[in-house]
């Protein structure tokens, strides 16, 4: 190897050796940027499933205070309901399904309930306007006006877990979040939605009939 050839090749291995630590320094902040990204993600995900577990507990606690005080608007018509014994047991029922679909977290089996218990409780309510005593009674029109109340609160907060649960369900499903939704098993969770029972007219007049 001649002397021109020889420092040739000595100038391009110290070029060479030169570079390597700005390609190692490129690659790091690469990684750096690309774990930050990861993170934020992350954590943006955790922000958007912990949105719904609180829309959720907000309705839960309307439930469980709604849970309570039906059987004392039950308790109290019948005092005065002794012909409409169906319509009272209708809406004992439909509580009792409201009660498990809650604590299954069964949103679908809980839309059904809904619907079938706000559809009694508009039977209850509507009926009572033919028992002058009842309408009187200071427990049923407190409890009438509480359980009414509940159910406006139960409808306005479904609305915000919806609006959750659609955030949190674009967000899995979406590139690049989907990756890491897909590697720490976020899941899609299932909108409420109340059974047309509930929009439904009640026909007092089919009441009455022989």
């Amino acid at each position: 190897m001649t002397d021109a050839t020889a420092g040739r090749a000595k100038a391009l291995f110290i070029h060479v050796n030169d570079k390597e630590p700005f390609m190692d320094a490129i690659f790091w902040i690469v990684l750096a940027v690309v774990l930050l990204y990861a993170i934020t993600l992350y954590n943006s995900l955790v922000k958007v499933k912990n949105a719904v577990s609180k829309a959720w507990a907000n309705i839960d606690v309307l439930l469980k205070q709604r849970h309570e005080e039906l059987p004392k608007l039950v308790d109290t018509c019948k005092q005065y309901m002794q012909y409409e014994q169906s319509t009272l047991e209708k809406v004992i029922q439909a509580r009792s399904r409201v009660s498990e679909a809650r604590q299954s977290h069964d949103m679908g089996a809980l839309g059904l309930a809904e619907g079938a218990l706000r559809s009694g409780l508009g039977q209850l309510f509507a009926l009572a306007e033919s028992y002058p005593d009842l309408k009187s009674n200071e427990q049923f029109l407190h409890l009438q006006s509480r359980i009414s109340g509940l159910e406006t609160a139960i409808a306005d907060r479904r609305e915000f877990y919806n609006e959750s649960v659609n955030i949190n369900n674009v967000a899995i499903a979406q590139f690049p979040d989907l990756v890491l939704a897909r590697l720490f098993n976020f899941k899609a969770f299932e909108l409420l939605k109340f059974a047309a029972t509930e929009l439904q007219d009640v026909d007092i007049g089919q009441r009455f009939k022989a």
